[in-house]
């Protein structure tokens, strides 16, 4: 197992910027990179972003071989998607969802993740500056499981 921080960002997150500025703001995806690597400190980010289902089940695999902690916006996946909810439960280290909306906030149908019952923790409504905030609280529950274990 390495120490990178996987952060998996699902569909129509690469048009962040352009897309709903009213609602995700004016941050690009590639802003949101920087500032997680500025924020992970001594752990290495492996920062993705794909629109199809199947390559995230096939990164949260990855991950679950190789990294200490996972990030993830499913985006709408995250109302969706069993088959990335049943990747997500076999993820055996800490792991956060992250929405840049409140989704509670928004209509019905935003309101109910698959994805939190199955991750750690969930952070929801910061705008992009969620994502670093959530690099933050991930290092620090992956060195946390890593003081128990040495």
């Amino acid at each position: 197992m390495s120490n990178a921080i996987y952060i998996l960002n699902g569909p129509n997150l690469n048009r962040l910027g352009k897309r709903e500025p009213e609602i995700y703001g004016t941050t690009t995806l590639a802003d949101i990179e920087s500032m997680c690597n500025e924020a992970a400190g001594k752990f290495p980010i492996v920062f993705r972003q794909t629109n199809s289902e199947t390559q995230l089940i096939e990164w949260v695999h990855e991950a679950t071989d190789v990294a200490a902690g996972i990030i993830i916006n499913p985006a709408a996946y995250t109302f969706t998607s069993m088959a990335l909810m049943d990747s997500l439960k076999m993820f055996p280290r800490p792991s956060i969802e992250l929405h840049i909306s409140n989704i509670h906030r928004r209509e019905p149908i935003y309101h109910k993740s698959l994805m939190s019952g199955v991750v750690t923790s969930v952070i929801a409504g910061l705008g992009a500056m969620g994502y670093p905030i959530a690099v933050q609280a991930l290092c620090r529950l992956v060195e946390k499981e890593q003081n128990k274990i040495s």
